[in-house]
């Protein structure tokens, strides 16, 4: 329902029934073209890129044990953009932003991680690290804004506050070949998740090789991380919204592996669509949308009580 009305609603609406007309090729041209050509992309691009970024997260809360450790917060977003910006503004060696994007994440996990020894991935030093590490490469972001040209500004702006307008269908695909091998990934590690929720001793004694599955999901994290912000920006807060509804509607018993990247792609294009319709014809990133959204959302999550594990 969430996608026909993605696709029904722009600066020309169409009925639901022309809709579904133009997607199994019937309908006049003008309406297959403004859905096809126009609407289906950026419908794709929001449901992969919410998918990966609430499945990023939940694998990262998880490592953690801690709801808050979304990649965003523990500035892997930041390193990705940051890296994604270089390749753009000409500090890439002509490096695709996607590669960049890799680099960037895998950056900044690393500095969090080493910044952290001592506490592992466990406790507020880990988040306080990671946010630190996310600061530090969102200035040197807007320090490589600021020297360059006004036009090389613009074409990077859309990786600084998180957008699906016009993106590159390389970028989109691979996210999609990306996230279809990360979720089966995620889904064999899903009772290796469940027991990292606990004590690494207990973990450990359930069977669980408690090293390697960390790093495993860790690099599984980043690399998904990765891909949506070469596709969408730093959008990363999608990660905290999305593993909360899963859990609400989900077994504590078990990671909500599935339940996590569905309410991601749904809060993604919802809140694109918003952010398409709300004031049209001015059209506000996604990324600002999620935002308004997950800044409360944050708030209400520090204020309520802990009732259930990451």
């Amino acid at each position: 329902a969430a996608c026909v009305l993605y696709l029904s609603l722009g600066s020309v609406t169409l009925s639901p029934n022309a809709v579904v007309a133009s997607l199994v090729g019937q309908g006049d041209s003008m309406t297959a073209f403004m859905v096809q050509q126009l609407r289906l992309p950026r419908l794709i691009a929001a449901c992969f890129t919410g998918a990966a970024f609430a499945l990023a997260g939940v694998l990262m809360q998880t490592l953690a044990r801690n709801r808050l450790a979304t990649p965003g917060i523990i500035g892997i977003d930041n390193g990705a953009t940051a890296f994604a910006v270089a390749s753009i503004v000409g500090l890439g060696v002509g490096i695709a932003p996607p590669a960049m994007a890799l680099a960037g994440a895998t950056t900044a996990a690393v500095l969090t991680f080493g910044l952290a020894a001592g506490s592992g991935t466990q406790g507020y030093r880990f988040i306080v690290a990671g946010i630190g590490v996310g600061a530090v490469f969102g200035a040197v972001t807007q320090l490589m804004l600021a020297r360059v040209a006004i036009d090389t500004a613009n074409a990077a702006y859309p990786w600084t506050v998180g957008s699906l307008n016009a993106r590159p269908a390389s970028a989109v695909k691979l996210l999609g070949i990306g996230l279809a091998l990360g979720l089966v990934a995620a889904l064999a590690l899903a009772r290796s998740l469940t027991l990292l929720r606990f004590k690494d001793a207990i973990a450990s004694g359930l069977g669980t090789a408690v090293k390697a599955r960390r790093l495993q999901v860790l690099l599984l994290s980043v690399v998904l991380t990765a891909l949506a912000v070469a596709v969408a920006g730093p959008v990363g807060l999608v990660a905290l919204i999305g593993p909360e509804i899963a859990r609400s509607l989900s077994s504590a018993r078990h990671v909500p592996i599935l339940a996590a990247t569905l309410a991601g792609a749904l809060v993604m294009v919802l809140a694109d669509l918003a952010g398409r319709t709300l004031f049209a014809p001015i059209e506000i990133p996604v990324g600002i949308v999620t935002a308004v959204v997950g800044g409360p959302w944050l708030l209400w999550i520090l204020m309520r009580p802990q009732r259930s594990r990451p």
